[in-house]
């Protein structure tokens, strides 16, 4: 009887969790509808921000703050896919914006569906609150493409520790109480003393099913610490070596806005982007902060003409090739897509996984810059006889093998 009464709880219980899974999953569903802000960075990166600003400043367009309010979604959603055919209908909203912008035709984006621009619009709501939490941030720094067996997995994981927590006690409790209802008059006066709670877990761990569930849970939980070890391996997302001299990003990029080309030298030109010299430094600090212990290790430097030993901090393996100046000058991708918010680092730190896969993701999901490049004219074309989609760094060998490993 008490072996039948386990079962019909544990399934009752087994219930109760895949319910509260299915409301997970409904949640997640229902979030996914109104925008996922990480992938709308990304898109808005890449193929906006060299016309608009999130906040309100203009560019060369206007600024999206606050769009949602001005036009329904509906109307952002036609103006995205053909800005042109909006403002040959007549849309005074649309005609008037053209017209106060130099008449400047805003690019076409017909493959954008309503997933893009719903995760566009919610980036853009996103950065204009505070505190901003972007793709690669400490509050998000597995960023969009969390390695692991992924926030459901942690999910289900939790959950089925919180139902086995609820079975150990609930079968406890129905145990003793059928103990105490199987026990005769004389039974209970004859007791001494009641059940140790030694006795009842005895009990508990004798029954079959109890410890079938406590194995399953054990081969769980050593199937996720298998997968997270398998897909940590060669990963050094979170790097944050102790550098020679404590430089402060933060200070130079942020606050001093210093253009990153100017310490970085080979950044829009060059294969790498180069470690600066102690020469540069000292464009600046042979009469700022001279005395400065930090800014004396330079000093030290060019007098026993020795470099300083910077630790890089982004590695990729010897077997992958990656040239800087054709992602920054050619494709016109800003530092922060691989390298995270620099400008608010104190420390230096790997954000992004830069894992093959990372590499792949963005290859198949940016558009191709051909904005002012003669080089892309015949592919576009060729690529719009065949397609009516923007054409992506995919469709120009951007997933060939031989283009990063040779």
């Amino acid at each position: 009887m008490l072996h039948t009464i386990t079962r019909k709880f544990l399934l009752l219980i087994a219930f109760v969790g895949i319910m509260g899974l299915s409301s997970y999953a409904q949640e997640a569903e229902a979030s996914a509808s109104a925008g996922d802000a990480a992938a709308g960075e990304t898109l808005f990166k890449n193929n906006c921000k060299q016309c608009h600003a999130f906040d309100d400043k203009i560019v060369v367009g206007p600024g999206l703050k606050g769009i949602e309010d001005r036009r329904d979604f509906e109307w952002i959603k036609k103006w995205i896919q053909n800005p042109d055919k909006v403002i040959q209908s007549g849309d005074k909203y649309a005609v008037d914006l053209f017209n106060k912008f130099n008449k400047l035709q805003m690019t076409a984006f017909p493959s954008y569906g309503d997933k893009e621009i719903h995760d566009i619009l919610a980036y853009v709501k996103k950065a204009n609150e505070a505190p901003v939490v972007l793709v690669g941030d400490p509050g998000n720094p597995k960023g969009s493409h969390e390695t692991g067996g992924g926030k459901f997995f942690n999910t289900i994981l939790i959950a089925l520790l919180a139902i086995m927590v609820l079975v150990l006690l609930a079968l406890l409790a129905v145990i003793r109480l059928l103990s105490t209802m199987n026990k005769t008059d004389n039974d209970l006066a004859d007791d001494v003393a009641k059940p140790s709670f030694g006795d009842n877990l005895k009990t508990l761990f004798s029954n079959s099913t109890v410890r079938s569930a406590i194995v399953w849970l054990f081969i769980i939980l050593g199937t996720k610490a298998t997968l997270d070890g398998l897909f940590s391996i060669g990963v050094h997302q979170g790097y944050a070596p102790v550098q020679p001299i404590n430089f402060s990003h933060k200070l130079h990029a942020g606050d001093m806005e210093i253009d990153c080309s100017y310490c970085h030298t080979g950044v829009y030109k060059g294969k790498q982007a180069g470690i600066p010299s102690s020469s540069i430094c000292m464009n600046c600090h042979n009469t700022i902060k001279r005395e400065s212990p930090e800014i004396q290790k330079i000093y030290k430097a060019i007098e026993t003409n020795t470099p300083v030993e910077w630790v890089r901090v982004h590695n990729l393996p010897d077997l992958a090739y990656f040239n800087h100046s054709q992602h920054t000058a050619v494709g016109g991708l800003d530092c922060e897509n691989c390298h995270g918010d620099i400008k608010n680092m104190e420390v230096v730190q790997q954000r992004s996984t830069l894992t093959m896969g990372w590499c792949i993701d963005c290859h198949r999901q940016t558009d191709v810059n051909s904005k002012g490049n003669a080089y892309y004219d015949k592919l576009i074309a060729a690529h719009d006889q065949v397609s009516s989609k923007p054409m992506k760094v995919e469709d120009i060998g951007g997933l060939e093998c031989a283009k990063c490993h040779y």
